[in-house]
């Protein structure tokens, strides 16, 4: 970080960079509404990750428990998703925060993409 005046300027930082700790999982409990019953406008967006040649398995696997705090049960079935099927959606919810969760991603290396269903 350097001063620029009387504001601080972070430089060469990643909001979603891994800091070698281990953070523990943010759950916050939420109804879904019935996709069908909303207009377009109001859908939740999704992020998808797709299938790639370049990422390890476990790799895979382990972002996706340390990016959503998924178990490891979860994150890997989603893996086998992205594996096998060639795509899984990861996430969903305000088309916003899918952006942030596709950027995230995006910085672990994986090919992320917004979208809705």
């Amino acid at each position: 970080m350097r001063a620029i005046g009387a504001h601080v300027a972070v430089v060469g930082a990643s909001i979603c960079s891994y800091d070698g700790g281990v953070a523990a999982p943010q759950t916050t409990p939420v109804q879904s509404p019935d996709v069908e019953t909303l207009p377009a406008t109001d859908r939740p967006w999704i992020t998808v990750v797709h299938d790639d040649p370049v990422n390890l398995m476990t790799y895979v696997t382990w972002v996706f428990q340390k990016q959503f705090g998924y178990t490891f049960d979860k994150a890997q079935s989603l893996m086998l998703d992205v594996h096998n099927k060639g795509r899984a959606a990861v996430s969903h919810g305000a088309r916003e925060r899918m952006e942030y969760d596709a950027s995230c991603l995006h910085g672990y290396g994986l090919w992320a993409t917004v979208e809705q269903p």
